[in-house]
């Protein structure tokens, strides 16, 4: 497999992931609309409670990233704390 076919296989795996990210976390706030007028139940509240701990950790993930040299030093942080990263860019996700 060559360089550019990696790249646009990589590219296109996240994404889906960022896609499914997304669609996450406007269900999230559908759900936090909701819970303006109405209680949620058990099961939407640990959606909630997911997306924002998610929400939560993209944050310094992304943080790293605009760092100089964050590029470089990110993959090697995901490798020391694999649980940095969002529920859908896990790979058991």
């Amino acid at each position: 497999m060559t360089t550019k076919e990696e790249f646009k296989e990589i590219l296109e795996k996240n994404k889906k992931r960022l896609a499914k990210e997304l669609a996450q976390s406007k269900e999230a706030v559908g759900l936090i609309k909701k819970a303006t007028h109405t209680s949620l139940d058990d099961d939407e509240k640990e959606k909630i409670k997911e997306q924002l701990l998610d929400i939560c950790k993209a944050i310094p993930a992304f943080a790293v990233f605009l760092l100089p040299g964050g590029a470089l030093l990110l993959p090697l942080l995901i490798k020391l704390i694999p649980d940095i990263l969002p529920s859908a860019f896990r790979e058991d996700a």
